[in-house]
């Protein structure tokens, strides 16, 4: 597997309420080389920070962040080139009419001659069962289709790691299980938040974030016991009422 690493990063940015920058994360240092590593949390705790990192859609105030000892922002092209990144909401990357027409546009750069990235698209809509939905209108599919009509445009470039945004948020069940069994097959190494805590189970490794930090860090299990403890006595990970 890749690793990611995180040295002592730090990401703050102005605040329009005070003079004082707001921290979004933290003092986190990490080493990510498990196959599948899950992150949870609160909404506004940083989970989404931390992923934009690992591709450089945000650079550290402070710290590195490497992917395979390539840094995510001295080499941002390498990196992106090998991190496939999904949006919690599709419409933030789907960008052509139809997702055959996605798909394919997402190929160009590494495909030149047209019948064999139209063949390749195909693949890439077949493996999610989305073929028979690949030249409707975006707008014609239901969120749940458009989502996995975002993972197959970035699974068509076959990317060493897939970075996931909270990606079962619009899906239903049916489409939730196949995003599920998916995931379990891939080649690549995964690292998703998600609130779904079931498919943080899934997971080798859970990071459980709090307010910009690292509040939690091991197994699956344990780590979705402890933020399941935190929620349900209305405390966070230092012991605080959060309520």
């Amino acid at each position: 597997m890749p690793a990611v690493t995180f040295d002592q990063v730090r990401v703050a940015v102005e605040s329009e309420d005070s003079q004082q920058p707001k921290v979004l994360l933290d003092a986190v240092s990490l080493r990510l080389d498990e196959a599948r590593v899950g992150v949870i949390g609160a909404n506004g705790s940083g989970k989404s920070t931390l992923l934009r990192l690992v591709n450089g859609l945000i650079q550290p105030s402070s710290g590195t962040v490497t992917v395979d000892g390539d840094d995510t922002v001295g080499a941002v092209r390498k990196v992106r080139r090998n991190v496939g990144f999904v949006f919690t909401d599709p419409l933030s990357q789907l960008v052509m009419p139809t997702g055959r027409e996605d798909v394919e546009l997402s190929l160009r750069r590494s495909t030149k001659n047209g019948t064999e990235r139209r063949h390749l698209a195909e693949q890439a809509l077949e493996r999610l069962g989305l073929l028979n939905l690949a030249d409707q209108s975006i707008y014609e599919l239901s969120g749940g289709e458009r989502q996995l009509m975002a993972l197959a445009a970035v699974l068509a470039v076959n990317p060493r790691v897939l970075v996931l945004d909270e990606p079962s948020t619009l899906l239903d069940l049916r489409n939730r299980e196949l995003l599920r069994r998916t995931l379990a097959h891939l080649d690549q190494q995964i690292i998703m938040s998600t609130h779904d805590l079931e498919l943080a189970l899934d997971m080798d490794r859970v990071l459980v974030i709090e307010q910009g930090r690292v509040a939690f860090d091991g197994a699956p299990a344990e780590a979705v016991a402890a933020y399941r403890s935190w929620c349900l006595q209305g405390l966070d990970a230092t012991g605080r009422d959060s309520t």
